[in-house]
C-alpha cells in the first residue's frame, strides 16, 4: 500500500527525505517509530510534518494519492487541544486515515462532556463539577471530598500534580484558579478515587473490539507517601522522579475475574459511547471492592515503541511492526464495510 504518514513538526520546511533522514538515523519519535514500521512491512511511505501551514499538507498528500492516511498528529501549533484539526481537514478531502474521527477527539478530551456521556450510557464515573474561566466559586461543590482538579482538555498528565488533590473548599478554589491562570482553560473538580491505576488499551471496532493486556502504574511504598500514589506528570514521564520514587508501569498484578470481567465490558462500552475508532486507550481506576471506575479516555493514545499500547501489543505476540501493520488492517477494514 502507500501510505501517508502525517504529524506535527517543529521542523518548518522539512519534506520527506529530510523526515527520512532522522528514521534512518533512529531518531525516537512516534511518527518516525510508525514510519519504520510500515517500511519494513513493505509499504510505499510518504512522511508529511506540519509545521503551521495546511495547505502543504493537502498539496503534499493528494499528490502522493495514498491508500491510507496513519495520522501521528497529536496537536496543531503547539497545542494538543487542536488534534481533531489533522483528522478534519483528512476527512474534508475524503482521504482514509487511521484512528478517531474529529467528533470523538473532541467529545473524549472535554473530561466533562465525555463523563456525561458515559454516566448516560450506563458506565460507573467519578462526581464532577467544572468551572469555566468566567465562574467564581461561591459555595463548595456538592460532592465527596478529597477532590482531585485537573485542566478539562489536557492530556498526558499536564496540569497534575500533588496539589490537585484538595480535601476543603479553599484548597479547591486555588487549585481552580491555578489551572485558570496557568493554562487559560476550564478545570473539573471531580472526586477522588482512590485504587489501582490501570490502563487500558483497546483496539478495533464494533463487533471485533480487543481488549490488550492491562498495564498497571505501581508505586513503591517505601519509597511513597500515600499521598505521592496519583499519576501525575512527573509520575509518568519524568524517568529520574520514577526511578528515585520506584514508579514502574508493569502488566497488572492479577485482577479479580469479576474485575476483569467489568472492566472488559465497560472499556468497550466505552470505546463505543465516544465514537473512539481503531484504537484508544482508557484510564480506569479499580478499588479494593472490585469497582470498577473509568476515569477518561485517551483517543490519540502514545503509540511509541517501548511505550504502554505497544508493549501491550507485544504481550499478545506482536512485535512493534506487527502492530502497526495491525492498525493499518483494522483502518483498511473499517473502510471496507462502510463502503
Amino acid at each position: 500500500m502507500k501510505v501517508a504518514v502525517v504529524f506535527d513538526t517543529p521542523n518548518d520546511g522539512w519534506d520527506d527525505d529530510d523526515f527520512k533522514r532522522e528514521v534512518a538515523a533512529e531518531v525516537e519519535e512516534p511518527e518516525y517509530e510508525v514510519a519504520e514500521a510500515l517500511m519494513a512491512k513493505g509499504h510505499t511511505v510518504l512522511l508529511v510534518g506540519v509545521h503551521d501551514d495546511l495547505t502543504h499538507l493537502i498539496e503534499r498528500v493528494q499528490q502522493f494519492e495514498p491508500d491510507l492516511v496513519f495520522n501521528c498528529a497529536e496537536g496543531f501549533h503547539g497545542d494538543s487541544r487542536l488534534d481533531y484539526v489533522f483528522p478534519a481537514v483528512l476527512e474534508a478531502e475524503g482521504l482514509r486515515y487511521t484512528g478517531t474521527a474529529p467528533i470523538g477527539l473532541l467529545t473524549s478530551r472535554n473530561k466533562g462532556m465525555s463523563k456525561k456521556l458515559l454516566s448516560y450510557h450506563g458506565v460507573r464515573v467519578p462526581g464532577f463539577v467544572t468551572y469555566r474561566l468566567t465562574d467564581r466559586l461561591t459555595s463548595p461543590p456538592e460532592l465527596q471530598f478529597p477532590l482531585f482538579v485537573k485542566p478539562l482538555q489536557e492530556d498526558a498528565s499536564a496540569g497534575i500534580a500533588m496539589a490537585s488533590v484538595v480535601h476543603d473548599f479553599d484548597h479547591l478554589k486555588e487549585r481552580v484558579a491555578h489551572i485558570h491562570e496557568s493554562f487559560g482553560q476550564p478545570a473539573i473538580a471531580e472526586e477522588f478515587i482512590e485504587g489501582r491505576e490501570l490502563y487500558v488499551s483497546v483496539i478495533g471496532n464494533r463487533p471485533n473490539l480487543e481488549t490488550l493486556p492491562i498495564v498497571e502504574m505501581v508505586f513503591d511504598k517505601d519509597r511513597t507517601s500515600p499521598h505521592e500514589r496519583i499519576a501525575t506528570k512527573s509520575a509518568k514521564w519524568d524517568v529520574p522522579y520514577r526511578e528515585r520514587k520506584g514508579i514502574r508501569n508493569v502488566f497488572a498484578r492479577p485482577i479479580a475475574q469479576v474485575a476483569a470481567e467489568q472492566i472488559d465490558t465497560l472499556c468497550h462500552l466505552a470505546y463505543r459511547a465516544l465514537w473512539l475508532r481503531d484504537y484508544a486507550r482508557l484510564d480506569v481506576r479499580l478499588t479494593s471492592d472490585n469497582q470498577v471506575w473509568v476515569i477518561e479516555a485517551n483517543a490519540n493514545p502514545f503509540i511509541s515503541f517501548g511505550h504502554d499500547m505497544a508493549n501491550a501489543a507485544e504481550k499478545t505476540g506482536m512485535d512493534y511492526y506487527a502492530f502497526i501493520e495491525r492498525l493499518v488492517t483494522i483502518a483498511t477494514e473499517r473502510y471496507a464495510l462502510e463502503a
